[in-house]
C-alpha cells in the first residue's frame, strides 16, 4: 500500500510537493485553510476587473533551464504558454526626467549614456555585469546538500560569470550602488526597485532575469497559473481539501503521525510536509523549540533580515493611459504610522487584456512596507484599520493623479490592501510576500527543509531559501519529496 503524504498549505510549495509525491508513487492530500488554493500566487475580481497580486515576472520561463522543467512538471507553463509582450523592467522619474531599464540591454545602455554621460564608466560596468548575471541559475535538480562533486562542477560551469558579479557588487547594497552615480535620475533608477539595504547583486540578478528572457509573465495572471497547478494535482489523483485549516502537527516519539484540523478531526499520515509560512509552522503547528538556530537569529535580527510588503491600491483606468509597466516617482509626503514616504510606484496591467473590459485597464499603486509598518497596521482596531485604509487609498489616488494628470476623472478605485492582508490570508510573517531580505554582512537565509528531532516532517515554501518567491517555493516542494525518497533509500530522480 502506498504511503500517504499529508501536506499543509495549498500554495505553490504545497502543490509542488503534492505533484512530486504523486510522481514518486505516494498518495497525497493537501489541506488549505482558504476557499481558494494558490497561497500568495493569487488574484481576485472587483467590479468586473481582475486584480493580479503576484507575478511581476516568473523566473524559469527559458526552456533551456532546469527550473522551466519543474514549472512544466507542476502544470504551470509549457511549450505553448503565451507571455505578456513587455519591453522593460521599470522606469524611474524625478523632476520631469525619466530613465528606464529595458529588456534590451543595448537600448538601456544607449539611453543611460545619452542621459548621464557623467556616469559613463559606472553605466558600462553596470550593463556588463547585468550581462554576467544572466548566468545565474536556481538549482532545480536536487537540494544543494544532495549534490555531488560532478553536480557542483556542472553548476559552476553554468554560472561561470557570477563570481565577477559577486566581486563587484556582492559587498554593497542598493543604496551604496546608487551613490556610485552622479546623475540624480540614475541614483533613483538604481535604488527604486528593491529596498535600499538589499544587496546590489540581487538587483542585478533580477534585472538580468528579465533581460535574458528567463523572466516572462504568463498571460491570464497568477490565479490562473495556480488553478492550472491545482488541476494538475487533482488530475494525477491528488486530494485537495479547501476551507480546512490545520491546528497542529501530531508528533509522537520523534515521528509526525498526522495532523489535527481546526475542527478537531485527526488525519493520519505516513509523511507530513509543511508548506506554510515557517513562523506559523514553528509558532503554531509545532513547538518553537524545533526552529533552526539560524532562523531564530533571523527573526531576532529585524534590521539584518527585514521583510518586504506593501500598501497597495488597484484602480480601473482608461486604456489610453500612456504609462507603460512600472514607473517610480516622487510624491507629496505620505505618513503611514511613524514613517513618511516620498516615493511610490504604479504598474499598468495593460499587457493583459483579460484583466479588464475593452477600453479599460488595471493600474496598481504601491508604497513599500516593512516590519515597522506591519507593527503600525497590526496595532489598529478593526474600525481604525478600515478607516485608515480608506483614508490612505484616497491620499494615494491624489498622488497618482498629480503625477499623471491625464487620469483626472478617469480613475476608479477597485480595492486596497496592506501587509495585514497577506498575514490574514497566508499567515505571512509581518505581511511579507517574499522571504527575508538579504542584506550586506548577513549570510543568505538557507536551511534544509527538515525538522531536526522529527524523522518524517519536511518543509516546503519560499522561506527555506532567500530571497524566496515562486521559484524557491516550487523547487522546495520537489526537494521535500526527494528528501523522503533519499531517506527511504530510493532514487531521487522524479
Amino acid at each position: 500500500m502506498a504511503k500517504k503524504v499529508v501536506i499543509i498549505g495549498g500554495g505553490i510549495g504545497g502543490f509542488s510537493a503534492g505533484i512530486y509525491a504523486l510522481k514518486a508513487g505516494f498518495e497525497a492530500e493537501i489541506y488549505e485553510k482558504n476557499a481558494l488554493a494558490g497561497g500568495e500566487c493569487m488574484g481576485w475580481n472587483r467590479k468586473g476587473y481582475h486584480i493580479d497580486n503576484c507575478i511581476h515576472w516568473l523566473t524559469g520561463t527559458d526552456q533551456k533551464t532546469k527550473l522551466w522543467q519543474v514549472w512544466k512538471t507542476v502544470g504551470a507553463i509549457d511549450e505553448n504558454t503565451e507571455y505578456a509582450d513587455t519591453t522593460k523592467f521599470y522606469s524611474s522619474r524625478i523632476a520631469g526626467k525619466e530613465l528606464a531599464l529595458w529588456n534590451d540591454l543595448k537600448k538601456t545602455e544607449d539611453e543611460l549614456l545619452n542621459a548621464a554621460p557623467e556616469d559613463e564608466a559606472e553605466i558600462r560596468k553596470f550593463i556588463q555585469h547585468v550581462e554576467y548575471a544572466k548566468s545565474c541559475v536556481i538549482p532545480a535538480d536536487k537540494p544543494l546538500d544532495m549534490m555531488k562533486i560532478k553536480d557542483y562542477i556542472e553548476m559552476g560551469k553554468d554560472m561561470a560569470d557570477m563570481p565577477k558579479v559577486m566581486k563587484e557588487y556582492g559587498k554593497i547594497n542598493c543604496g551604496d550602488l546608487a551613490k556610485k552615480f552622479k546623475n540624480p535620475v540614475m541614483q533613483k533608477l538604481m535604488s527604486d526597485y528593491l529596498p535600499a539595504d538589499y544587496t546590489a547583486y540581487s538587483f542585478l540578478v533580477s534585472y538580468a532575469t528579465m533581460a535574458s528572457g528567463n523572466g516572462n509573465i504568463p498571460l491570464k495572471g497568477s490565479l490562473a497559473m495556480s488553478l492550472r497547478i491545482a488541476q494538475k494535482f487533482k488530475d494525477m489523483g491528488g486530494v485537495l481539501h479547501t476551507n480546512t485549516a490545520a491546528k497542529r502537527i501530531i508528533i509522537e516519539k520523534k515521528k509526525a503521525t498526522g495532523i489535527e484540523l481546526e475542527d478537531g478531526t485527526i488525519v493520519k499520515a505516513d509523511e507530513v510536509i509543511s508548506a506554510v509560512d515557517v513562523d506559523f509552522l514553528y509558532g503554531k503547528l509545532i513547538d518553537r523549540k524545533y526552529m533552526p538556530k539560524d532562523l531564530k537569529k533571523a527573526y531576532a535580527n529585524r534590521k539584518g533580515y527585514p521583510i518586504t510588503s506593501g500598501f497597495q491600491v488597484a484602480y480601473a483606468i482608461d486604456s489610453s493611459f500612456s504609462g507603460e509597466d512600472t514607473v517610480f516617482f516622487d510624491c507629496e509626503p505620505l505618513k503611514i504610522g511613524s514613517q513618511s514616504f516620498t516615493r511610490m510606484s504604479v504598474k499598468s496591467y495593460a499587457y493583459d487584456k483579460s484583466f479588464a473590459p475593452e477600453g479599460k485597464t488595471v493600474l496598481q499603486a504601491n508604497i513599500a512596507q516593512s516590519d515597522i509598518d506591519y507593527e503600525f497596521w497590526s496595532s489598529l482596531s478593526k474600525d481604525e484599520y478600515k478607516l485608515k485604509k480608506a483614508e490612505l487609498a484616497e491620499e494615494l489616488t491624489k498622488r497618482v493623479t498629480a503625477a499623471f494628470p491625464e487620469l483626472e476623472g478617469k480613475i476608479e478605485l477597485l480595492d486596497c490592501w496592506t501587509p495585514m492582508t497577506y498575514n490574514r490570508y497566508c499567515n505571512a510573517y509581518h505581511g511579507s510576500y517574499m522571504g527575508f531580505v538579504t542584506t550586506v554582512g548577513n549570510k543568505q537565509m538557507r536551511f534544509k527543509g527538515i525538522v531536526k528531532g522529527v524523522d518524517n516532517l519536511f518543509i516546503a515554501g519560499q522561506w527555506v531559501m532567500s530571497p524566496g518567491g515562486l521559484p524557491i517555493a516550487v523547487i522546495s516542494g520537489k526537494f521535500a519529496v526527494q528528501r523522503i525518497l533519499k531517506r527511504d533509500g530510493r532514487s531521487i530522480e522524479i
